[in-house]
């Protein structure tokens, strides 16, 4: 973060210094944890569902933070009071990115029902070929993710990637009042959370809340593959770049193919010139992934064979998004547990059919939110992972029922192809009993069931004793 004093936070927080020096300087980061702490940092209290910042600012003082940000004071510890501490946050990264921006930084915002995170992780690699760039791992999208973002840049940092969320309408017009984009990205619209929106029209609008907050001189980068994306380019002012396979496309794939480890190649087509890209991660989605990273760092400036050569070089970043492990006999596990929805699980299914295996298997467990129609896309999910070549679907918990009885209904036998389990020990028992050497087990659910454990289970099985 760039220097403050107390009195700069106070300011721009619109809070109340108590018990310390207005002089006293901010020198380190700012952070909601206090078993983070390091000398100089400035300590976020933030009352949680289960645990509350408040209670640790003594905790902040014997570690080094120079100050609070909360609700309420320690004697331990200067404090800038606020009433609203989350609130608070995003004001203070608001000024701190004014100032940014104002010396040149360029900040990059992308959305999407479905690869955020992994269009993040491969921008900020393209970028952080070309100069120093801030684009942490993981999925900070949020109201207090996306500030602690923007408060990790500093005064050298030449690009700034910002990964939004929403749960709702209005959500992007918030976070894009923290930090306004110069470019915008949006992926596309699917099903995530489509039980809190309602329909897929209304996504359309929260998601489209990014491209109306850029500047005219800014540029969207959407999808043309996606008709609703597509149909956000009368809803901005900015230059408008569009990415896809379709002839039309600004920033296309061409010849695309997929090698055995389900990477893909391709010629990539922009700005009149042709670059080959092999991408190190895997999944056909990736390619859609890579083309929306690869039209942002063109807008901010690089060339296309730059480009083309730092997405060939950019590997996975975020836990738990298509990992891909081989354990020591043989079977090789695939980790995409952090979340789930029907584009995403079909994506991962594709992913899964694409990779060279003996047998393949699909762990899945239910997706989350998808609302008065959740049972129908878990059985077609089902039917999908049939479809798609899976040799043995296994449907875990009480809420992935529909999914083992799509895959039966589309001809995978009950009980033997198509299996139902009650929970996570249970799929760890079934598969000690029938995995073995040369098979691919994908497991996927929305995070709330917890999947990851799984994937990290059936790793530990494989480490020799």
């Amino acid at each position: 973060m760039i220097r403050l004093t107390l009195a700069e936070v106070a300011d721009l927080t619109g809070g109340t210094l108590t018990g310390g020096d207005p002089a006293t300087a901010v020198t380190g980061a700012v952070t909601l944890d206090s078993r983070t702490v390091a000398p100089g940092d400035l300590f976020v209290a933030v009352a949680g569902e289960r645990v509350d910042g408040h209670d640790f600012l003594g905790a902040a003082a014997a570690a080094g933070a120079v100050a609070a940000l909360g609700s309420r004071t320690d004697p331990a510890l200067p404090c800038v009071v606020v009433d609203d501490p989350v609130v608070a946050l995003g004001r203070l990264a608001a000024g701190v990115h004014a100032r940014l921006a104002g010396s040149g930084l360029i900040t990059i915002g992308l959305t999407g029902s479905s690869g955020k995170t992994s269009t993040k992780d491969l921008l900020g690699q393209v970028l952080g070929a070309a100069g120093e760039t801030v684009s942490p791992p993981g999925s900070y999208n949020n109201d207090i993710g996306l500030p602690l973002t923007v408060l990790s840049a500093g005064e050298t940092t030449r690009y700034l990637v910002l990964e939004m969320g929403a749960r709702g309408v209005g959500h992007i017009a918030r976070l894009c009042g923290v930090a306004r984009p110069d470019i915008g990205v949006v992926l596309n619209v699917g099903s995530a959370h489509l039980g809190e929106f309602g329909s897929a029209d209304v996504i359309a609008q929260a998601k489209g809340e990014l491209v109306e907050a850029l500047p005219e001189g800014g540029t969207a980068v959407l999808n043309a593959d996606d008709p609703r994306v597509l149909g956000m380019a009368p809803r901005t002012r900015a230059r408008v770049v569009t990415t896809g396979r379709g002839p039309t496309a600004d920033v296309r794939a061409v010849d695309v193919t997929l090698d055995g480890s389900a990477r893909g190649r391709f010629t990539l087509v922009a700005g009149g010139e042709e670059h080959p890209v092999a991408l190190q991660v895997v999944g056909e989605h990736q390619v859609a992934n890579a083309l929306s990273a690869a039209a942002a760092a063109l807008a901010a400036g690089l060339a296309p064979a730059d480009v083309a050569a730092a997405l060939s070089a950019a590997g996975p970043r975020s836990r738990w998004r298509m990992e891909v492990e081989r354990r020591a006999d043989g079977v090789t596990v695939v980790n995409d547990a952090y979340n789930a929805n029907p584009e995403s699980m079909r994506a991962a299914l594709a992913a899964l059919a694409g990779l060279t295996a003996t047998r393949r298997i699909a762990v899945l467990g239910a997706m989350a939110e998808l609302g008065p129609g959740a049972t129908a896309e878990h059985e077609r999910l089902g039917r999908d992972a049939a479809a798609a070549g899976i040799d043995l679907v296994v449907a875990v918990g009480p809420d992935a029922v529909g999914i083992a009885d799509g895959a039966a209904a589309a001809g995978r036998r009950p009980g033997e192809e198509s299996v139902l389990v009650p929970d996570r020990a249970a799929a760890r028992q079934l598969m000690s009993e029938v995995l073995r050497p040369g098979d691919v087990v994908l497991v996927k659910a929305s995070r709330s069931y917890g999947l990851e454990l799984l994937a990290a289970d059936l790793l530990e099985e494989g480490v020799p004793r």
